[in-house]
């Protein structure tokens, strides 16, 4: 039998853990991995790039920047979510905000530290970095689209530090990330959608708080569209392996996205089409596999020997 004390320390670190969505960050990893091998670093063997000391410390960095920026979000929005998401509030409150600084600046002494290692201008790009989140979280989150634009922004930049590293710049890296971006910019106005309640209540100028739910729809019906681009680009214009696949389904999942956004009207709804959004997310991080399948198999080949 579990002691209270031992209880309630348990219950800290299953909140924090929740704070940092702590189960966001494996996948952030293996994004920057996978997206270094297929896409950023094609012509490096795999097992060079999965042992390559720097790219690790700059895979740390940025998923422990991002994990900082969840805190620091989380830490503005407390009032918010209450209202938005009562139950994860009620698990996140278990941390006090004087905790959640405290964690969310040792954090970002720790990057500081391991960017210091890489080199002068990773120290550079990530204090920027970090600024910028605290900066949307503390300030560009409450204006109107720009808080959108900035989020998605953000989400992707990790990946460009990266591509600096390595210093390749194909124009299908661009390709990727503007498909990324635009699933992620999607995804955050679908968010406001669903959280408008609380918006309303702390004086968050998204579009729906604004103009309306009409226009967020067809905001966000604009933006599905203009996916088209990258997609027509990744499958006819460049070399994606199987990877059209994923492309082929991300469109059909796409058209039926609009389809049943026109039809919502409800929360529970719109964090139905925001799970949809995520799938299509993570599900396109792992399908990064399907750009060149001789990797794996001659991976698989080098386990054997």
């Amino acid at each position: 039998m579990l002691t209270r004390k031992t209880k309630h320390i348990l219950m800290k670190i299953i909140s924090m853990f929740s704070v940092v969505r702590g189960y966001n960050i494996p996948v952030i990893i293996a994004a920057q991995y996978l997206s270094a091998i297929f896409i950023l670093a094609p012509e490096k063997r795999a097992l060079h790039i999965l042992l390559d000391f720097t790219l690790f410390l700059l895979v740390i960095a940025s998923s422990l920047s991002i994990a900082s920026g969840y805190i620091i979000n989380n830490f503005y929005d407390s009032k918010k979510d209450i209202i938005n998401r009562p139950n994860k509030s009620q698990l996140d409150r278990l941390v006090s905000q004087k905790t959640k600084l405290q964690v969310y600046f040792s954090v970002n002494f720790i990057v500081a530290i391991i960017a210091s290692f890489i080199s002068f201008r990773a120290l550079l790009f990530f204090s920027t970095y970090i600024f910028l989140i605290w900066f949307y979280s503390h300030k560009l989150k409450k204006i109107i689209f720009i808080g959108n634009l900035t989020a998605a922004l953000l989400a992707v930049l990790p990946f460009f530090g990266i591509v600096l590293y390595y210093k390749n710049i194909y124009p299908e890296i661009f390709a990727h990330a503007t498909f990324l971006f635009l699933l992620i910019l999607i995804r955050e106005i679908i968010k406001d959608l669903e959280n408008m309640t609380g918006d309303i209540a702390n004086n968050y100028n998204t579009i729906p708080a604004k103009f309306g739910e009409t226009t967020a729809k067809k905001t966000i019906t604009f933006l599905t569209l203009a996916t088209l681009v990258p997609i027509y680009f990744l499958i006819e214009i460049y070399d994606v392996g199987y990877m059209d696949i994923y492309f082929y389904a991300s469109l059909l999942i796409l058209i039926s996205f609009l389809f049943q956004l026109w039809k919502s009207n409800h929360k529970k709804q719109y964090i139905l089409l925001h799970n949809i959004l995520k799938f299509l997310i993570v599900s396109g991080v792992f399908c990064i596999i399907l750009i060149n399948l001789h990797v794996l198999i001659h991976g698989k080949k080098l386990l054997k020997l």
